[in-house]
């Protein structure tokens, strides 16, 4: 019997079968296997996630423009339009959206509603990163040592010390880099220890009102691949360099005789990319203490940063008790902002060059990258929002700019809390800005 015979009496012998489950079968398999043709492989899509979300597209509508109205009144009937339905009935949704051309509130439903952000609590943290620190700032890890000078047989006799910044980006180059510089020095023993300066923040390794079951960053100063590796990366490369080291390792404070070997820096810009691209959650905090530990400050604390953040609420001439500042990613329960906060901050950021100009680069694009990668593809919004994302349990939130149909620069947030799954209101955010842009 021929093989493509046998398959076809398989095929009906499972067909005829009495079976409880159900059976699901390709029709192009079926017609593979009776024709003997080989499988295609199709490459999965591409898809940008942001806490474990995928996109759920429900398609966008061509919306109408009516020549009786003016372009704000068309713009105010698209959004009440969007606005209506069971989402708006059965969750919290705040929408603000300004006109920086004109400078003035283009669009707003219950804009001051107090609610949780998620990750565009990101773009609260970058602004008033960019607005203490300035575009120059660098996050900076410095290695010191103390003891006498190295003798002629290559041994220093005292400790490496190795000062923290928080600086996420730290890498296997950079270890390199400093063990490098410490053999350059003609080491070839180290009579002593490496020492941890973790002075720069507080002792807390976790953020106020994180869940524990989240996949939750550590919060140490001393970074080495996101972890806390970088003593012990540190000595197994001096290891691999033949420098021997006598000591142990340890917890200290740098004394105030130390000699500076090597600092290594990465730039605020570099770090706040993957930040608001991928929407890195430690990336966020070490941002936001930086804010806290500016002017060189030991100890800083969050209570530190959100003062920064306060003081920044009350130029753009807000109140700050109407919010709270509990970290700077979003991951914490405690955050509470509002459309209205978030778009105050966004046209402050737009008027100051020096923040916006940093600030726009890092913004994931609609339909082009980061985490909007997915999203309003083939729309008028593609390419053109640029708009950091929010995703925890519950909530869904975009906030950034785009460019209208007329060729005014907006800014927009929309926060949406109490939702069951993301799609919907990812969906409602998307038809939003369509509707801005087309």
């Amino acid at each position: 019997m021929r093989l493509r015979h046998i398959y076809a009496v398989l095929l009906g012998v499972l067909l005829a079968a009495n079976v409880e489950a159900q059976v699901y079968i390709d029709s192009t398999e079926v017609a593979r296997i009776l024709g003997r043709q080989p499988a295609k492989t199709v490459a999965a899509p591409e898809i940008s996630i942001e806490d474990g979300e995928g996109e759920d597209d429900a398609g966008f509508p061509d919306f109408q423009t009516d020549a009786r109205l003016s372009w704000k009144e068309n713009i105010k009937a698209r959004l009440d339009g969007i606005l209506q339905g069971n989402l708006v009935e059965t969750t919290q949704v705040g929408v603000m959206v300004w006109d920086l051309t004109d400078d003035s509130s283009l669009y707003s439903y219950r804009e001051r509603m107090q609610m949780r952000p998620a990750s565009t609590m990101k773009c609260v943290t970058a602004i008033a990163a960019l607005d203490r620190l300035g575009s120059d700032y660098n996050f900076r890890t410095s290695i010191y040592c103390t003891g006498d000078s190295v003798d002629s047989t290559g041994v220093l006799k005292g400790d490496i010390y190795c000062v923290g910044g928080m600086d996420p980006m730290i890498n296997s180059t950079d270890i390199s880099a400093i063990a490098d510089s410490i053999r350059a020095m003609g080491v070839r023993t180290i009579n002593g220890s490496i020492y941890a300066d973790l002075s720069f923040k507080d002792r807390d390794r976790l953020g106020n009102g994180w869940c524990w079951d989240d996949k939750n960053p550590t919060l140490t100063p001393l970074l080495y691949g996101k972890r806390d590796e970088f003593t012990a990366r540190l000595r197994s490369r001096l290891r691999e360099m033949e420098i021997s080291l006598s000591g142990g390792a340890g917890e200290r404070t740098l004394p105030g005789n130390a000699k500076l070997i090597v600092s290594r820096t990465h730039g605020i810009a570099e770090v706040m990319r993957p930040m608001m691209k991928q929407s890195d959650n430690l990336y966020a905090e070490a941002m936001f203490y930086q804010i806290g530990a500016a002017e060189g400050r030991r100890w800083s604390s969050a209570k530190q940063s959100a003062a920064y953040i306060n003081g920044l609420i009350r130029k753009v001439g807000l109140t700050p008790n109407n919010y709270n500042i509990a970290d700077g990613s979003g991951l914490s329960l405690y955050n509470y902002v509002s459309p209205e906060l978030e778009v105050q901050l966004l046209r402050y950021a737009f008027k100051n060059k020096n923040i916006y100009d940093t600030l726009i680069e890092t913004l994931p694009i609609a339909g082009v990258d980061g985490t909007l990668k997915s999203r309003m593809r083939g729309t008028a919004a593609a390419g053109n929002v640029r708009a950091k994302t929010g995703t925890v349990m519950g909530v869904s939130s975009l906030a950034g700019y785009l460019t209208a149909s007329n060729g005014h620069q907006l800014c927009f947030a929309i926060i949406i809390n109490g939702g069951m799954r993301n799609g919907p209101m990812r969906n409602l955010q998307n038809r939003i800005c369509v509707a801005l842009s087309q």
